[in-house]
């Protein structure tokens, strides 16, 4: 039995690892930036970089993020493991991200690395995914109100896009994650002091 989980969980754990490679503290600091968990809203993360650091460095914080989110999906399909597996992949990345091992375990929100998580394990769950966010976006002109709209709506989309029950529930807590990492934001959304992008 412990050899079979021998490779899952050797997965999950350079998923874990991956995911704390922050690319904003690491690009800021490669670009002579102060750290962006000391700057502008504190997290550290493409939008926030995007504030202080212009739209080439945030672009490419958000390039980064995304792919730490795709890369150990892509290596556990690789290895022939299961859906749920997959989805456990993207999970571990995405809390490594959240709390950071190399970063006193202080990371971002994580919406980018969740998105590449969904990416890699369903073209068509995180197409409906990035398909909400351009929607509200484009109405609203407020980020974190689209990733929030977006985010909640995904646990819908994986009811018809992931074939397998504990896959969508994996799904499932990853956003009531990002929910509680925006709840920040859905206090202001709500008394109306969000800013738009």
């Amino acid at each position: 039995m412990l050899e079979t989980l021998t490779l899952p969980i050797s997965v999950l754990i350079g998923a874990y690892l991956i995911g704390s490679l922050n690319s904003a503290i690491v690009l800021c600091k490669l670009a002579g930036l102060p750290d962006p968990r000391s700057q502008g809203s504190g997290n550290p993360g493409a939008t926030n970089v995007l504030r202080f650091g212009g739209k080439k460095l945030a672009a490419t914080v958000l390039i980064f993020d995304v792919v730490k989110g795709i890369l150990p999906v892509v290596i556990a399909s690789l290895l022939v493991l299961d859906t749920v597996w997959l989805a456990a992949t993207a999970f571990a990345a995405f809390l490594g991200h959240l709390y950071p091992l190399f970063f006193q375990f202080k990371g971002g929100k994580g919406v980018a690395t969740a998105l590449g998580g969904f990416l890699a394990l369903s073209l068509l769950l995180a197409g409906s995914i990035l398909l909400s966010w351009l929607v509200v976006f484009a109405i609203s002109r407020i980020s974190s109100l689209s990733a929030i709209i977006a985010a909640s709506l995904a646990p819908l989309y994986s009811i018809w896009f992931v074939d397998d029950l504990a896959a969508r529930w994996i799904v499932l807590v990853m956003v009531g994650m990002l929910l509680l990492r925006h709840s920040g934001n859905i206090k202001r959304l709500l008394s109306g002091e969000e800013s738009k992008s």
